[in-house]
């Protein structure tokens, strides 16, 4: 990889020593179902980490692919220059999730990854990860329910594209983030938004001021409550209801 890992802090082998096994995303990660033995395989293989500092690239367009990287902390957005120089945002990821899988079919990572905050990544070779997958069929079995979930992920974005209102794609964006959220055990109701409307915008195909016109109904319906960048949902199932109007239609 080159210079996009330029200003990255590496985190020592000593603190990595444990890093699949202690950690308390595991069940979120690949390693989850692992037997003892072959978490300590697995942490053996994992061959370093990175911390970066709020935007900074993980990696850009065009690298290499050597590797997938789980997020141990933080939060980053993927996207992609369009034709038209554009940054299209293709993603959002956050803690336990995996970023890089992108790469695998062409061996070069096809869009770019940010830092949106402080975070930390663990790094996973994949082509030891290929090698020790076909070992344990365990791990071979995650790796593809994490490739399925990631499948699964971009044909719901294409749903919101393709078929809702804009307050049906903010709606559905901010229960996606309170499911996320709750999966890592923070509140489902109350959260910060890492990334901007700009960013939510280009994410789910609406413009700026579009974005911005749905917080404000949402805010003056009391579904939520917004300061800033911070989040406090009030009314959940009221928000749900505006994916499913009471005729039954949703768009």
């Amino acid at each position: 990889m080159h210079a996009n890992v330029k200003n990255v802090i590496p985190i020592s082998g000593h603190s990595l020593k444990a890093a699949c096994s202690q950690c308390n995303l595991r069940e979120l990660c690949l390693p989850f179902g692992l037997e003892e033995s072959d978490m300590a395989r697995m942490d053996t293989m994992i061959g370093g980490g990175r911390k970066l500092k709020r935007g900074q690239h993980l990696y850009r367009a065009g690298d290499a692919f050597e590797s997938l990287f789980a997020v141990k902390a933080g939060f980053f957005k993927t996207d992609v220059l369009t034709e038209d120089g554009r940054d299209q945002v293709t993603g959002f990821q956050m803690a336990g999730e995996i970023l890089g899988m992108d790469g695998i079919s062409v061996e070069v990572h096809t869009c770019n990854a940010v830092a949106l905050e402080d975070s930390e990544v663990c790094m996973i070779p994949f082509t030891q990860l290929e090698a020790l997958s076909s070992e344990i069929p365990s791990l071979q079995h995650h790796l593809h329910k994490v490739m399925s979930r990631e499948i699964v992920r971009d044909h719901g974005v294409m749903m919101l594209l393709g078929t809702m209102r804009a307050e049906e794609r903010l709606a559905a964006f901010l229960l996606n983030l309170s499911q996320r959220f709750t999966a890592r055990g923070y509140s489902p109701s109350e959260f910060h938004l890492r990334m901007t409307r700009e960013e939510i915008g280009s994410y789910l195909g609406l413009k700026l001021e579009t974005v911005s016109r749905a917080f404000s109904r949402f805010q003056d319906e009391g579904l939520i409550s917004v300061q800033q960048k911070h989040i406090r949902i009030l009314d959940i199932p009221k928000l749900k209801t505006v994916l499913t109007p009471p005729d039954g239609r949703i768009g």
